[in-house]
C-alpha cells in the first residue's frame, strides 16, 4: 500500500520500525497536496517548510528514543483553529490576512505530542453552511465527484482526508459540520461531548454549540487523535474537569447485549431511499453482533433545525460583533466616518451567508422579539434535552442516519436557505443538547456516492460510540472504499 493509504497506526508503526521517516512521509504527502489540491481546493495555506522543520524534530525524538501514539504523524487543522504565526482566516474576507499570536489549544497539544501540521483547511466562512461553498476562497470539490458538495462546514478537512492527502484533521461542529461532511466524502467523524474539547484559540460561531472533533478514515484513527485533543482547559471555561479519557482502551468490547434506539422521526418523509436502505442494513450487522435493536421516539427532533436558527444566529450575531474594522479585520478603503468604518468593512468582509444570520441573529435579540423567538427557542431546546434524556433511559445507543441524502451539485441550493439548512436536520439536535455522536460510512449509492450512519450517545460515552463504530467497521469495509481521485490522479 501507498504511504497515503495507510491508516494512523499503520503510519505511527511504520515509523517506529523505521521503514520511513517522519520527513519522508511528510513529503510524499505534500507531493500529493501540490497535485491534488488544486482540483479539490481543500486548503487555504500549505506550510511546507514549517512542516518539514517539524518532521525533522521528530525523526529526531524517535531515534532518541521517544514512543509517542501520535509522534511525526501528519495531519492538518481546520482554518478556524488559530495557529501561531501562521494566518487563519475562518475561511472569509475579514479575516484573509489574520496571524494569530498563538496557538490554539487543540493545535497546541497536538503539535506537543510531535504531530507535523501540513496545512489549514478551507471551509464555510465563519462555519456558517453545509456545503462548502460560503468561504470567500472558493467551494471545496467532493473527490468522490468534483461536482458535488464535500458538506460543510469542515468540507476541507472531509476532502483532504478521503482524497488521502492527510490521515487526519481536526474539523469542529455547530449543527453538524463534523458529521455532514465525513457523510457525504465517506469518512469517520466525530462530534463530542460538549466541554470534551477546548474551545480556547477556536475562533466562535455559536459558543453553547460548537464543538472541535477529530476527522479520519476510521473510528481507531479518531480515538488516537481524540485521546489527544479531550482534556481539561482552565482557559476555556465550558471545559468539563473530566474532559480527558482513554478512547483507546474499550474499543473492542464485544456489542453483545447493547441496546440501539432506532428513531422512528429520522425515517420519514425526505429520507433518500438508498440512504434509508444502507443506514438500515448498518442496523442489521449491529442486531448481528449481538444489540438489541428497538424503535424510540424523538418527539421534539423536528423542531430542531427551526430551533438552531434561532440561537445559533443569535450567538454569532453577538460573537462577530467583535470584526468590525478597527483592529485586526478587513478595513475598507471607501469610508467617511466611525460608522461608515463599521459599516463598510462589515459589509465588505461578511459573506452574504454570514450577514444573512447576523441580521436573524440581531432581530430575534431586539427588543420586542426576545420573548417572541429567542426565549421560546431555549424552551424548545430544553424539550429537546429532555428526550435525549429519556431515551437513553432506555437505550445505549441511538442509530439513524446522518444526512438526508448523498452530497448534492456545487450551486443546487445556493438561491434556497431553507432546503440547504435541512441538509443537517438528523445532526443539529446533538448539538442543541451537548450529547456526542459518531458519522461513519455505511455504503455507497449506485451513482457511488458515500452515505452515512450517526451514532448518539449520552453525556460522556463518547467511547462507547467508538467502541460501537470500531466493531461496526471491523466487520464492513466502507471505511476502506476510497474515491477514484484519490487513487488515479497522484
Amino acid at each position: 500500500m501507498e504511504l497515503h493509504d495507510l491508516s494512523l497506526r499503520q503510519l505511527r508503526d511504520g515509523l517506529h520500525k523505521r521503514d520511513f521517516s517522519a520527513v519522508e512521509l511528510t513529503q510524499t504527502l505534500l507531493k500529493r497536496i501540490h497535485i491534488l489540491n488544486p482540483q479539490l481546493n481543500a486548503f487555504v495555506t500549505i506550510t511546507e517548510n514549517e512542516a518539514l522543520a517539524a518532521a525533522a524534530k521528530a525523526d529526531d525524538r524517535l531515534a532518541a528514543g521517544e514512543n509517542g501514539l501520535l509522534l511525526g504523524l501528519p495531519l492538518a487543522h481546520k482554518d478556524i483553529f488559530c495557529t501561531a504565526d501562521v494566518r487563519t482566516t475562518c475561511g472569509s474576507k475579514m479575516l484573509e490576512h489574520f496571524v494569530a499570536p498563538y496557538d490554539a489549544t487543540v493545535v497546541a497539544r497536538l503539535a506537543a505530542e510531535g504531530m507535523v501540521t501540513l496545512g489549514k483547511l478551507n471551509m464555510d466562512e465563519f462555519a456558517m453552511g453545509s456545503s462548502n461553498e460560503t468561504s470567500h476562497f472558493g467551494p471545496v470539490c467532493n473527490p468522490w465527484d468534483r461536482s458535488m458538495v464535500p458538506g460543510g462546514s469542515s468540507g476541507g478537512s472531509a476532502a483532504a482526508v478521503a482524497a488521502g492527502l492527510v490521515p487526519v484533521a481536526t474539523g469542529t461542529d455547530t449543527g453538524g459540520s463534523i458529521r455532514q461532511p465525513a457523510a457525504l466524502c465517506g469518512i469517520t467523524g466525530v462530534k463530542p461531548t460538549y466541554g470534551r474539547v477546548s474551545r480556547f484559540g477556536m475562533i466562535a460561531f455559536a459558543s453553547s454549540l460548537d464543538q472541535g472533533g477529530p476527522m479520519a478514515r476510521s473510528a481507531e484513527d479518531c480515538a488516537l487523535l481524540l485521546n489527544v485533543m479531550a482534556a481539561h482547559d482552565p482557559r476555556d471555561s465550558t471545559s468539563h474537569p473530566a474532559a480527558a479519557s482513554d478512547f483507546l482502551r474499550g474499543l473492542d468490547r464485544p456489542l453483545q447485549g447493547l441496546r440501539v434506539g432506532v428513531p422512528e422521526e429520522f425515517f420519514g418523509e425526505g429520507l433518500d431511499p438508498e440512504v434509508a436502505a444502507a443506514v438500515q442494513a448498518g442496523i442489521a450487522e449491529l442486531e448481528r453482533q449481538g444489540a438489541v435493536i428497538q424503535s424510540i421516539r424523538l418527539p421534539n427532533n423536528p423542531h430542531a433545525v427551526s430551533t438552531y436558527y434561532v440561537l445559533a444566529p443569535a450567538e454569532a450575531s453577538s460573537n462577530l460583533s467583535r470584526f468590525d474594522g478597527v483592529r485586526y479585520t478587513h478595513r475598507s478603503a471607501h469610508i467617511e466616518d466611525l460608522t461608515d468604518l463599521y459599516k463598510q468593512s462589515r459589509y465588505e468582509g461578511f459573506g452574504a451567508e454570514v450577514r444573512r444570520r447576523i441580521l436573524v441573529g440581531t432581530y430575534v435579540l431586539s427588543a420586542g422579539y426576545y420573548d417572541a423567538y429567542y426565549r421560546k427557542a431555549q424552551q424548545v431546546r430544553s424539550l429537546i434535552r429532555e428526550d435525549f434524556r429519556r431515551a437513553f433511559a432506555e437505550v445505549d445507543v441511538i442509530v439513524g442516519p446522518t444526512t438526508p441524502g448523498p452530497a448534492f451539485p456545487l450551486g443546487a441550493k445556493n438561491d434556497d436557505p431553507v432546503a440547504m439548512y435541512l441538509a443537517d436536520i438528523y445532526t443539529i439536535a446533538v448539538n442543541l443538547a451537548g450529547i456526542p455522536a459518531v458519522s461513519l460510512p455505511c455504503g455507497l449509492t449506485q451513482s457511488g456516492l458515500p452515505i452515512g450512519m450517526q451514532l448518539m450517545g449520552d453525556y460522556f460515552a463518547d467511547d462507547l460510540l467508538l467502541n460501537v463504530a470500531h466493531r461496526y467497521q471491523q466487520e464492513t469495509e466502507w471505511h476502506l472504499k476510497r474515491p477514484q481521485l484519490a487513487v488515479g490522479e497522484a
